[in-house]
């Protein structure tokens, strides 16, 4: 039995698919050498993933150590995901216009605006924004897939 990968998203798709979807998966690199992996709200703009953290999170602990970072965001419905690798900063010092950009994506402005200024009081440390910038992507459309094995039948 062979297997065959799903053809890849276009630019223009994987822009549209990464601002569609609401969850992200980010893993980092424990010290012990595990992966600990964490759902997060995201924002994809301009090339780069954006998230707010509590500063104290095991993410934040293990990108201070080694920021080489994967990002997996999925839709199970349509069968389709984009895979980044790369590098991720942190911002102590990030904007609350930022975070409230973030949060938009996910609810309307002022409550946006109210949960930003929540995550900055999160922890005892604050809250930190995390930035990554792809050093590769990879993406599948299962869909087009099954379409392609289905017309090559026809």
């Amino acid at each position: 039995m062979s297997y065959t990968q799903p053809p890849p998203l276009t630019e223009d798709e994987i822009d549209v698919f990464l601002n569609e979807q609401k969850i992200a998966k980010i893993c980092s690199l424990n010290k012990d050498g595990t992966i600990h992996t964490t759902a997060v709200w995201f924002l994809y703009k301009n090339g780069l993933i954006t998230m707010v953290t509590p500063a104290t999170t095991r993410k934040v602990r293990n990108i201070i150590r080694n920021n080489s970072v994967t990002v997996f965001v999925d839709d199970p419905e349509t069968a389709r995901g984009v895979l980044i690798y790369g590098k991720a900063k942190l911002d102590y010092e990030y904007s609350f216009r930022d975070a409230t950009s973030l949060y938009e994506k996910y609810m309307a402005l002022q409550q946006a605006a109210k949960i930003a200024r929540k995550m900055s009081k999160a922890s005892k440390g604050g809250a930190v924004m995390i930035t990554i910038r792809p050093e590769r992507l990879l993406s599948f459309d299962s869909m087009k897939y099954t379409a392609l094995k289905i017309n090559a039948q026809d």
